[in-house]
Order: C-alpha cells, then sequence, then structure tokens
C-alpha cells in the first residue's frame, strides 16, 4: 500500500515567539524549528500500513531550504522518499494544498496522510483543500483505522464521541493525537537518513487569496484579584462576576 504524508516545519512550541518588525510575521532567528506534533501521528500510521501491505511512503514538505531536516527526519523513521518544494515565501492555505496536490498528482498511491493541523497556524484547512483539489475523499481527524488491501474503517473524532466512517481507497486522511504511539529513530537509522538523497524542486505558487494585515501578541493578564475568604463574602464575589466579569 503506498502512502503520502504532507508534512510542515513549524516553530518549537517550547520557543518564545516574536513578532518581526513588519507587524506580519515572527521574528525567524533564533527560533527551533520542529516537525509539526500532529504529522507524526500520520508519518507514523503510514509506515504502520506499509509495514502491513508492503509499498513505500513518501513525505512532502513545503517551505523553506532549511525545512529538508524535517524530511530527514521522516526519513530516519522509515520514509522512502522525501521532497522539498522549495519557497521562502510565506504560502497561504491555497498555495499550500494547491502545491501539495500538484506534487501528489500523477504518483501512485493509495491514501495520503496529513497532520490534523499545523500548530503555528491552527488552520486545520490543507487536508480537505488537497483531497478537493485531487477530488477524493476526506476523513478529518482520525483517531483509529482498520485497513484491508481495498478499504479502510476509520473512527474520527467529533463533539462528544467518535464517528465511524468506511471508505474506499483511495482517500485523504488526517491524524489527530491518539490514533497511535509515534516510533522513535535509531542513531543508525539517523546517520542513514543524513545520507539519503532529498529531491528538491522550487515550488510553483498560485496567487493568494489571504494576506497577513496584522500579528498582535494576546494581552496581558490582568492580576488575580482577591475578594475575601469567608461565606459572607460570596455576594461580592457573584456582584463582581456579574457586573464586572460579565459571566454571570
Amino acid at each position: 500500500m503506498n502512502t503520502i504524508v504532507c508534512i510542515k516545519r513549524v516553530p518549537d512550541t517550547e520557543t518564545r515567539i516574536q513578532i518581526s518588525t513588519d507587524g506580519k510575521n515572527i521574528e525567524r532567528r533564533d527560533v527551533s524549528f520542529v516537525l509539526n506534533p500532529y504529522d507524526e501521528y500520520a508519518i507514523e500510521e503510514a509506515l504502520r500500513l506499509k509495514e502491513q501491505f508492503g509499498g513505500e511512503t513518501t513525505v512532502i514538505c513545503l517551505g523553506p531550504a532549511d525545512a529538508v531536516q524535517v524530511l530527514r527526519n521522516a526519513v530516519a523513521l522509515g520514509a522512502d522518499h522525501a521532497i522539498l518544494l522549495k519557497t521562502e515565501q510565506e504560502p497561504d492555505a491555497t498555495q499550500t494544498a494547491t502545491a501539495l496536490a500538484d506534487a501528489i498528482a500523477g504518483r501512485k498511491f493509495d491514501v495520503v496522510f496529513l497532520g490534523k493541523q499545523a500548530v503555528d497556524g491552527d488552520n486545520a484547512q490543507i487536508g480537505p483543500m488537497v483531497a478537493e483539489r485531487l477530488e477524493l475523499p476526506c476523513i478529518c481527524q482520525v483517531i483509529r483505522l482498520e485497513a484491508q488491501s481495498d478499504r479502510l474503517t476509520v473512527n474520527r473524532q467529533i463533539e462528544g464521541g467518535e464517528e465511524i466512517v468506511e471508505t474506499t481507497l483511495p482517500v485523504v486522511l488526517t491524524a489527530q493525537k491518539g490514533l497511535n504511539q509515534p516510533r522513535l529513530a535509531s542513531l543508525k537509522d539517523i546517520m542513514r537518513a543524513r545520507r539519503t538523497p532529498i529531491e528538491e524542486r522550487e515550488a510553483v505558487l498560485v496567487s493568494a487569496c489571504v494576506e497577513t494585515v496584522a500579528l498582535a501578541m494576546p494581552p496581558q493578564r490582568q492580576a488575580g484579584r482577591f475578594i475575601g475568604k469567608g461565606v459572607e463574602d460570596v455576594a461580592e464575589l457573584v456582584r463582581r462576576l456579574r457586573e464586572e466579569a460579565n459571566v454571570l
């Protein structure tokens, strides 16, 4: 079973983010970048299908030249092929989905995996948009998967429960936390991945549909206020919750 995994390089969630001087991007100096955490589940599930049915796993990343590192991470985990679509721009969702779909079209595959969202933009748009451009069914937020040679049964997370869906192949799936436990690469595989050729090509981007006007940091949280410590202070607490906080 041939699988394709679309991955993204994102700022480490432990990195302290600063806004750049133009007010439209983040300051990238001294920022650590990592593989998008949700993409780790997508890679792991693709590798499990390959181990169960045979075939090959290809990873594709749209990003700057140094995004090649996350592709090498995927190769160290077990991916067979890696493709970098190079661009120094910050593509919007339409540009990203179109570039990925164009790279996938014409390749032989059964399942396309993505993380349910990237932790930098948190838009959760790319999976469905790639599926639309490939004219394939899409199932999002997959938390369980059972595979047969010609179809999949998946559980997807919905509010308050799960939905069970059966689909034929090919299909596009987005992976949610809990789908699996991602493996760790061995030192031997990390060294092998450093020597593995990565296919690089310049990304061809369509016109952007979204413009970032400005970025702003969240407002500072106000300090807590001490109302009292006895039952006689409950009325005052309720009044402030109603009149000042507007939560009652």
